[in-house]
């Protein structure tokens, strides 16, 4: 069992600690200079290995799953405990994740392996696969953890990754305006993990997955407000990673970033994180029926918006992304009619297809050299729905009205509160500037506010006027004076000393005090 713990935890740890070994490598000077040929096959190699013996590993749970059954739900130690709340480092090996995480290894491995030729020679390579490693860690650990603590850690690594690759090309105002979208709008799916995970603790005292289906099971403990509240903020998480209405509108930017991130993240692995997180939940949701009928309409609803865009698109990659939608969309309604295992299938059939269809997408744009066909005739001849579809239903100006452009004032706003009124309470020093078009002062100095910069300001007064006015005042100060007559007797003294008898006498006196 020992051996298994040390498999299981090396798993996810393997592509974390590649993409450490690509930052050493480069932080030690190796990928700089030289030939870029020969520089970029260790980054490659790398990686590709990280992600090919994770696969591997996981092939042996697989093995070892069918021969002996699934290990199931095990604890390693403990992570971090308050009182009588635990939170341990646990793993769930069961028929979900073990499928679904060799799956997620073995597309990795060949999305590493085809990005070291289409990024050949390219400014950002290492970047590219350090993010990437990075990712394929916390996917392997969202799938694989026990517990939503840990689950979260993975959700938050997919997500930082995700928003570096999106914006790959940062000199670009495009990408990283794409980049900060994507990033506001998951990140108020993340508030509603931390809301289930609190809730979780608060209420139940345990945020493992086989203790929240232990808890449905339990009639006599079983509360469905309490359920209700802590799926509320799992699912927000879901519906916002997986790009379900209302949150739809960033997948679509997302596609800023290099091909090969774009199908492993929003084409094959990361868009359905949100769909295994709702089967996770299976045993909760069945004793909520209400909440499952709120599923489903999300998801028939935003697999019609996928359908509807999808049909104006007149390029592969946003062609296949509203696919996309719409495939996840239909596995969310599959949740929500309570058809979870027919929704694992089509999750695991679709992320593999998908993502073939992502890495082949550059070779379609070379190889079909006919024009994109218009909308069918039925949709163009609904002005109106047309005009919608194109429009993508406007989720995208809603949600720059409703979630961009506020995210954006308060930013603003809270770095007018850092420098108009925390500056002035720790005292921070400010650069005074006058003028309408704010040029320099060359008379202003920089000055402290507040109780502490107003005390520094008064000693470094006070310190100058002591400078001024009893050291300096033109070489004519009163301690100036006194300096120079102690001088005057100094020079007195060496010259009596110079003298051969005050020499001896004072060679003499220094032999005396010796001995």
């Amino acid at each position: 069992m020992n051996c298994l713990f040390i498999l299981v935890m090396l798993i996810p740890l393997l592509p974390l600690l590649a993409a450490g070994g690509i930052a050493t490598y480069i932080l030690g000077g190796r990928a700089a200079g030289g030939n870029s040929d020969d520089r970029e096959p260790p980054t490659a190699r790398l990686a590709e290995g990280a992600a090919w013996l994770a696969f591997a590993g996981l092939l042996g749970l697989d093995a070892l799953a069918l021969l002996e059954g699934a290990p199931g739900h095990f604890v390693v130690g403990t992570w971090f405990a308050s009182g009588s709340f635990v939170v341990p480092v646990s793993f769930l090996l069961d028929g979900l994740s073990l499928p679904f995480a060799t799956l997620v290894a073995l597309i990795g491995a060949v999305t590493l392996r085809f990005s070291r030729n289409y990024l050949h020679r390219e400014a950002g390579f290492h970047r590219f696969f350090i993010f990437m490693c990075l990712f394929l860690a916390g996917m392997l650990l969202i799938v694989l953890s026990g517990n939503a603590v840990m689950t979260f850690v993975g959700w938050e690594f997919a997500g930082v990754s995700s928003y570096l690759l999106i914006g790959y090309a940062y000199d670009r105002p495009v990408a990283t305006g794409n980049a900060l979208w994507a990033f506001i709008t998951n990140r108020i799916g993340d508030a509603g993990f931390i809301l289930g995970i609190s809730l979780a603790a608060w209420w139940l005292g345990t945020v493992e997955w086989s203790g929240l289906a232990a808890w449905a099971e339990n009639a006599t403990a079983f509360d469905k407000v309490t359920a209700r509240l802590i799926l509320l903020g799992f699912l927000l998480a879901a519906v916002a990673k997986s790009a379900q209405l209302p949150f739809a509108s960033w997948i679509a930017r997302a596609l800023e970033g290099p091909t090969p991130s774009s199908a492993i993240f929003y084409g094959a692995v990361m868009v359905h994180a949100g769909v295994y997180l709702v089967i996770r939940l299976e045993p909760v949701l069945l004793h909520v029926p209400d909440v499952m009928i709120y599923l489903a309409i999300i998801g028939a609803a935003t697999a019609l918006y996928g359908w509807l865009a999808g049909l104006t698109q007149t390029d592969v990659k946003s062609s296949l992304v509203f696919a996309t939608t719409t495939q996840v969309g239909l596995m969310f309604l599959a949740c929500g009619l309570g058809w979870f295992e027919l929704a694992a299938w089509h999750m695991g059939l679709h992320t593999t297809w998908r993502a073939y269809q992502f890495l082949l997408a550059p070779s379609y744009m070379h190889l079909v050299n006919e024009k994109a066909k218009p909308a069918p005739a039925w949709l163009a001849g609904r002005q109106w729905l047309y005009t919608a579809a194109l429009q993508r239903f406007w989720i995208e100006h809603l949600a720059q009205s409703t979630l961009i452009r506020p995210a954006i004032a308060v930013g603003h706003d809270m770095r007018d509160f850092d420098d108009n009124v925390l500056s002035h309470l720790v005292g921070m020093p400010q650069q005074r500037r006058t003028g309408e078009e704010g040029e320099r002062d060359e008379d202003a100095v920089i000055r402290g506010h507040g109780l502490a910069g107003a005390f520094l300001v008064w000693t470094a007064d006070r310190l100058h006027r002591f400078e001024s006015h009893l050291v300096m005042q033109q070489g004519s100060g009163p301690l100036t004076r006194a300096m120079r007559r102690i001088g005057e007797y100094l020079l007195v003294f060496e010259a009596l000393l110079e003298r051969p008898r005050y020499l001896i006498v004072a060679i003499v006196a220094t032999f005396v005090v010796i001995l």
